[in-house]
């Protein structure tokens, strides 16, 4: 019962460790480093560690088979963990930078997304006549309608349709998104049935170069020009919205962006349209809009890579018990003739999670840098809140690296510690009678 309460206590110590090490910022973290560190140099159960971990990283050579299994592994997880986070961050970061606090989106009272939102043509003008919005050199409020339109296109990785945002446009759409560059060709004319493109869709979907035709809804639209924004609206074709509806039989719009006038106009703007009864609409910054936009997913990726992240973890964790185990067994006589010499518990207890953690660091950076090298940038795909792709890239952050490495020392940390208790536990005559 006593042998039972000890490891019952040891285990509840491990998993508050775990928890603390989870949240624990990197500052901190460099604290404990530099703790560890001086205790190994300044106290005398710290130079013994030391020098018994000296001896047991001097024999890594002769057993770098078992020991490459924690190495191998814990690089699995945490390229793996990485890669699958960087998805989610990449996500959000494209649609974090779309749209500004300068300007904002008007959407049917209750849509969550322009998919589910109308705004008829009679309530344009009253609109514009808003207090709140900008007007340019001309005086005319800086307004667009438009309408988003599901198109499917032909995947260059796989050759499969995808769903691809046609969005039709106003004339103040440029105006109203300064980053949005002509990088090749020129922009639509109104009127006519053409068309511009983003680049992220220009080199994830099939036949979006300058000067091709499309066939989108039976009619021929000309490719007239290619755009880069940064953001989610290199995922999209823009063209004429006076255009784009009649070609889908689409009377209404489904939003309207606006340019705000000052600080203080989207309050003012927001409070013009709740004391407007005609106007049963919604407004958010159009930078809140396309950051809400990113929430869900981002949300599921990261529980997924977690998830899979920590299947993985248990893995490598009884991985590195068992080849520590092993280590602990072969090196019997070694820890037996250290401890009648004088090594204490605390010593051969840290020597060998010294060990332990230095392969799992060594795994911990091994991953990272892998995820790094191949992840960071890599353009892809996916579904969006208004069911079409938005092209991304992976985002490797410093922050994602740091969780990967942190993952990794955990696990060093658990498969570790049984091991070096055993061997802090091992009876001096029974190990050396054994060996």
């Amino acid at each position: 019962m006593k042998k039972f309460m000890i490891n019952l206590g040891i285990a509840l110590l491990l998993i508050l460790g775990l928890v603390a090490w989870a949240f624990l910022p990197w500052y901190l973290v460099l604290v404990v480093v530099a703790l560890f560190v001086l205790w190994l140099l300044l106290t005398r159960s710290g130079r013994l560690a030391w020098e018994a971990a000296k001896i047991g990283l001097a024999s890594l050579p002769q057993r770098w088979g078992a020991s490459s299994v924690i190495v191998v592994g814990i690089a699995g997880v945490v390229g793996v963990l990485v890669a699958m986070l960087a998805m989610g961050e990449g996500f959000k970061a494209t649609l974090n930078q779309t749209g500004s606090d300068s300007s904002a989106i008007i959407l049917r009272a209750g849509s969550q997304a322009e998919t589910n939102s109308v705004i008829t043509r009679d309530q344009v003008p009253l609109i514009s006549s808003l207090a709140g919005i900008a007007r340019g050199a001309d005086g005319q409020p800086v307004i667009s309608p438009e309408l988003s339109q599901v198109v499917n296109l032909v995947s260059k990785a796989d050759g499969t349709d995808a769903n691809v945002q046609f969005r039709g446009v106003g004339p103040m759409a440029w105006t109203l998104r300064p980053k949005l560059k002509i990088v090749e060709g020129r922009k639509f004319n109104p009127g006519m049935r053409e068309l511009v493109v983003g680049r992220g869709a220009q080199k994830q979907f099939v036949g979006l170069e300058v000067g091709k035709q499309l066939k989108l809804a039976n009619q021929m639209w000309t490719v007239v020009g290619a755009f880069s924004s940064g953001d989610s609206h290199d995922s999209e074709l823009w063209a004429d919205v006076d255009v784009l509806g009649p070609a889908y039989q689409r009377q209404a719009f489904q939003s309207v962006t606006v340019k705000l006038d000052g600080k203080d106009g989207f309050n003012r703007l927001k409070a013009a349209l709740a004391g407007d009864p005609r106007l049963k609409l919604d407004v958010q910054t159009t930078h809140d809009y396309y950051a809400k936009q990113s929430e869900g997913l981002t949300k599921l990726i990261n529980i997924l890579g977690k998830v899979i992240g920590t299947i993985m973890a248990i893995g490598a964790v009884f991985g590195a018990l068992n080849t520590m185990f092993a280590a602990v067994a072969g090196r019997a006589r070694e820890i037996a003739t250290m401890r009648a010499i004088g090594f204490r518990g605390v010593p051969v207890v840290v020597a060998v999670m010294l060990e332990t953690m230095l392969l799992a660091l060594l795994g911990g950076l091994i991953g990272a840098g892998l995820a790094w090298l191949v992840f960071n940038g890599y353009s892809v795909s996916t579904l969006g809140q208004n069911f079409s792709q938005v092209v991304f890239q992976f985002k490797v952050s410093p922050e994602l690296l740091w969780n990967g490495l942190k993952w990794a020392l955990g696990i060093g940390l658990v498969g570790g510690l049984f091991p070096a208790l055993r061997a802090a536990r091992l009876p001096v005559t029974e190990a050396l009678r054994a060996a």
